[in-house]
């Protein structure tokens, strides 16, 4: 805390900007996409969950929660809060989380637009992997679109339930829409 009649000084105190953001909200909401955004902007270091967890072939890396870990141990970063075994660690040591409580349509469209464009494009993701085939979405129970679908509710309920009750010293920001988004990112450090 500054005091500003013992140090004399007029001068504004410029809040202190968070130096350790998750970003939250279900599959394909947006996490990487404002994540990214963020540490750009405010000269964080970056790191995408999906691509310490998926190894080639889409094999799970065993270093993940140690991976996690020494990032989350670190002084700065900015990262997404996804995986179970990689959230109570993330939360444990961030300042800032920003939960995406978008729509479940939003949510969707933006989910099967980007696997369109993954798979037609053939974009390489993590080590490797790239979308399957489109036809998987009715085979895979844990293809992205089914998988977005089917933990909508639970992610939103954990997104929330961090809100109602924040650990001490994280500060919460919930966004409720893309265009909210946009324009607290804009004024966000901008």
């Amino acid at each position: 805390m500054v005091d500003r009649e013992q140090q004399n000084d007029p001068s504004p105190v410029e809040p202190r900007l968070p130096r350790r953001i998750l970003v939250a909200g279900s599959s394909g909401a947006g996490k990487t996409t404002l994540a990214a955004a963020l540490a750009s902007r405010l000269s964080l270091p970056y790191t995408e969950l999906d691509s310490l967890f998926h190894g080639p072939s889409w094999t799970p890396r065993e270093s993940f929660v140690a991976d996690v870990t020494a990032i989350a141990h670190a002084d700065a970063w900015v990262s997404e809060w996804s995986y179970s075994s990689a959230r109570p660690v993330l939360l444990d040591r961030a300042e800032l989380f920003i939960g995406l409580d978008y729509s479940r349509a939003v949510v969707m469209a933006r989910v099967i637009r980007r696997t369109l464009v993954r798979r037609w494009a053939r974009i390489e993701l993590w080590n490797g992997n790239r979308e399957p085939a489109l036809r998987t979405v009715f085979t895979d129970p844990e293809h992205v679109v089914r998988w977005s679908w089917s933990t909508f509710t639970r992610n939103r309920k954990l997104i929330r339930s961090v809100a109602a009750a924040p650990p001490p010293g994280l500060d919460v920001i919930l966004l409720r829409s893309p265009r909210c988004t946009q324009a607290w990112l804009d004024g966000f450090a901008g």
